[in-house]
């Protein structure tokens, strides 16, 4: 598989993702569903606490990935839906600081929403990775 940043413009490149990721030669795609702060068991964690559902939410995107034999640096495309974009924001580092470990820069959009389909829950992650 050969990925190729597309950055028409840089300013994106300095806040941890691209513009576009074009892809070639991939035999394989993964879409996951979104994940947010849920237990093994399915129960809400973290309620009030951006950054620790924000970590968790990582977490289980992780867990998806390795089952399919990927890791974060798969990831193509990134959707962070949240409820509260302004303390998004402050927490951000959560997820930059994970993404720029494993030197992933995926095309990434961040949405502000009324509510997520668990009650308590403040962000989810929609990911799809390519390998």
């Amino acid at each position: 598989m050969e990925r190729t940043a597309i950055n028409p413009v840089t300013w994106s490149t300095e806040l941890g993702f691209n513009q576009g990721e074009l892809v070639s030669g991939h035999t394989r795609t993964l879409y996951c569903s979104g994940q947010t702060a849920m237990s093994d068991e399915g129960k809400p964690e973290h309620e009030g606490d951006m950054a620790g559902q924000l970590a968790l939410s990582l977490a289980n995107v992780e867990a998806v990935l390795a089952e399919a034999g990927m890791s974060l640096e798969h990831l193509v495309r990134l959707n962070v839906y949240t409820t509260d974009v302004d303390l998004l924001f402050q927490h951000y580092g959560v997820l930059a600081a994970r993404l720029g470990a494993a030197q992933a820069a995926p095309a990434t959009t961040m949405l502000g929403v009324t509510r997520l389909a668990v009650p308590g829950q403040v962000v989810e992650l929609e990911a799809t990775a390519v390998a």
